[in-house]
């Protein structure tokens, strides 16, 4: 190995001991021990070194070949010590701004897109829901008038018939009344339950209208 190699070689592995300080910051930075599983914990750290020591081996196969020298390890720690003793605090605050200000840039286009497509979509659908309940609602309250509008007409049209009928009736024997009477008020009976269900029903449609 030549004096340049070796001198490639030394400033190679010292810039790799200033990125295996900023590595290790980083890591630190984003994976918080106290709130992370230890199982997960170990993983991450194997994960980590396992990284570091395939760039380290490929940096190094670059430089030298790949050969393995004592003062490899020593330039390693003068880089990691000159990162710990001049780059740190710069490094960390520069990281933190960066990690702010992408944080930042998220939550603005978070809201941007909550206020943009979401929200419109959101009252779009919402005033589509009640303006059909609203011409649901009209449109039944109108059918009910109608029907009780025809009724009344056709009570006052049957009315002489009714009449008509009532006298007729009385001119009858007594048991064919009562026969008639009885076949009177089981229709009777059958309509009041028919009355009542749909009572029912309107009741419920109603209360559902006025959610």
């Amino acid at each position: 190995m030549t004096l340049t190699t070796q001198f490639y070689t030394m400033l190679a592995m010292s810039g790799m001991g200033l990125w295996l300080g900023a590595s290790l910051d980083t890591y630190r930075l984003f994976v918080i021990r106290a709130k992370t599983a230890r199982w997960l914990l170990f993983i991450h750290d194997i994960l980590f070194w396992i990284v570091q020591g395939l760039l380290f081996f490929y940096v190094l196969l670059h430089v030298n070949e790949g050969e393995f020298r004592i003062y490899i390890f020593l330039a390693v720690l003068l880089g990691v010590a000159t990162y710990q003793s001049l780059c740190k605090r710069i490094y960390i605050k520069i990281l933190k701004f960066v990690i702010y200000l992408v944080v930042s840039v998220y939550q603005f286009f978070k809201k941007l897109i909550q206020h943009v497509l979401f929200r419109p979509i959101v009252w779009t659908c919402g005033a589509i829901i009640w303006l059909a309940a609203f011409l649901f609602k009209k449109t039944y309250s109108l059918i009910g008038f109608l029907l009780l509008c025809l009724y009344k007409i056709v009570m006052v049209l049957c009315f002489p018939i009714r009449f008509i009928a009532k006298q007729c009736l009385k001119l009858l024997p007594v048991k064919m009344r009562l026969t008639f009477r009885r076949y009177f008020e089981k229709g009777a009976g059958f309509l009041k339950k028919k009355k009542k269900l749909l009572i029912t029903i309107r009741t419920t449609i109603t209360r559902f209208l006025k959610r």
